[in-house]
């Protein structure tokens, strides 16, 4: 069995300027836990899960369970649409529960909600179009991926826990990336180091978001997210860079024509074609690294 992996912990700061920000974080594109920016959110301590019952509990919402990205018909498909007053009490219950709400624009139905944050003044290019609310039950876990349109993101958690694991664009053939996706299916927990070598040389960052936190996702970074409990959280996304939004746009563009296409004529023979593609890059990340001498014995 191979040894778990150990990883950097994300700093979590308060006080931090426009300049300070601009100049450790995102100019190097690095993560970082902000501990105040919610501090003036209504949303903070409004958004309960009885406040969210009470107004909103008859909104039929479009839940997913841990076989959305398992190719077939399916993908990407959600599982049940139900009363968002039923899913609330699932993600209640002590119990465990995989059941997910992800990309949920609530907002368009509840308009008056966008009353309750405030967009960030860290930075300038926030989309304010684009608030979206994840939701997941205990132990619900959100395979490892990075975003299609290459934003930034502010991850806010509002109601619960979550362990967030985090790994730079820089480690994506040492996470054995699909092409044409946005997904690898390496296991971040408990890596199989016999089937993923390279694996064992992504560097990656954790850390433990508590309610009132926001994490500072730059860029293209790979995430893994585990729900320590019940709960739910706001995503802002940015981006002050027109060749990056460019690049996000072809980015989404080529992923859903190519990728969906074929899964749906292919089915799981695509899955072995990207995953034959995956092996192969990754192969030739560790002859690389064999040349410079940080690889024996492969």
């Amino acid at each position: 069995m191979n040894p778990k992996k150990t990883f950097k912990s994300i700093p979590k700061l308060s006080g931090l300027t426009r300049d300070s920000f601009a100049q450790d974080y995102l100019a190097p594109l690095l993560p970082v836990v902000l501990t105040d920016l919610m501090d003036e959110w209504p949303a903070k301590h409004k958004w309960t899960i009885t406040h969210f019952k009470e107004k909103y509990g008859s909104l039929k919402v479009p839940v997913f369970s841990a076989n959305v990205s398992k190719p077939g018909k399916g993908y990407m498909a959600p599982d049940i649409h139900m009363p968002f007053s039923e899913y609330l009490e699932m993600l209640d219950r002590p119990e465990p529960c995989d059941m997910r709400l992800f990309l949920f624009n609530i907002f368009k139905h509840a308009p008056e909600l966008r009353n309750d944050y405030r967009i960030p003044s860290l930075m300038d290019g926030f989309f304010n179009d684009f608030p979206y609310m994840f939701f997941g039950g205990q132990g619900s876990k959100v395979a490892l991926h990075f975003d299609i349109d290459l934003s930034h993101v502010f991850l806010n958690q509002i109601h619960g826990r979550k362990r967030v694991v985090l790994f730079a664009p820089s480690e994506s053939r040492k996470l054995y990336h699909l092409p044409f996706t946005v997904a690898s299916y390496v296991n971040v927990d408990n890596p199989n180091f016999d089937l993923h070598p390279a694996q064992q040389f992504a560097e990656g960052y954790e850390v433990i978001l508590e309610p009132g936190e926001s994490l500072f996702i730059p860029t293209g970074y790979w995430h893994y997210i585990e729900y320590t409990d019940g709960g739910y959280s706001i995503s802002l996304r940015a981006d002050e860079s027109l060749t990056r939004r460019i690049k996000g746009a072809l980015n989404i563009a080529q992923h859903y024509t190519v990728d969906r296409s074929l899964n749906k004529i292919m089915g799981s023979k695509w899955l072995d074609c990207k995953n034959y593609i995956a092996n192969q890059r990754a192969k030739k990340t560790l002859a690389e690294a064999d040349r410079l001498g940080r690889v024996s014995n492969l």
